[in-house]
């Protein structure tokens, strides 16, 4: 023969619920959940990082855009002015016409490397906002 079990009661919504769960299994969950929101916080300040890092490379390379145009003002300078422009008028003048024509290239390349470089942050800024929140979290939980 069956036993019939009399069904659970339904909780009501003003009923609290007891968790069984004693301070010490608390407090250990509380620190592997601070564990693993430091590691993802770590994981990413690296990412942050690695993205500036990129577009600083990006900055770097204008700036040896501009090394070597700069480079080839001194090659030009004494190539194509001289050969150039010497047939038309007397070589010193040739040779500054050209000169002009690359120092405004040089210039052009180096003043986008410096914006580029102005736009590099150092800091993780997303990281350390994150953190913020989490330190006041700590403080205050119930907030």
């Amino acid at each position: 023969m069956a036993t019939v079990r009399p069904a659970p009661r339904p909780t009501r919504p003003t009923e609290r619920h007891v968790d069984d769960r004693s301070v010490g299994q608390l407090m250990s969950g509380v620190t592997a959940d601070l564990q693993t929101l430091f590691r993802q916080e770590i994981e990413l300040a690296k990412a942050e990082i690695k993205e500036e890092g990129t577009r600083a490379g990006k900055a770097a390379g204008m700036y040896g855009g501009a090394g070597f145009a700069g480079y080839m003002v001194v090659l030009f300078l004494s190539l194509a002015a001289v050969l150039g422009l010497a047939n038309v008028m007397d070589g010193g003048w040739a040779a500054l016409i050209v000169t002009a024509v690359w120092a405004v290239v040089a210039a052009v390349l180096y003043m986008k490397g410096r914006a580029g470089m102005r736009t590099v942050s150092p800091k993780p800024e997303r990281t350390v906002e994150t953190m913020k929140e989490n330190a006041e979290w700590a403080r205050h939980p119930t907030r």
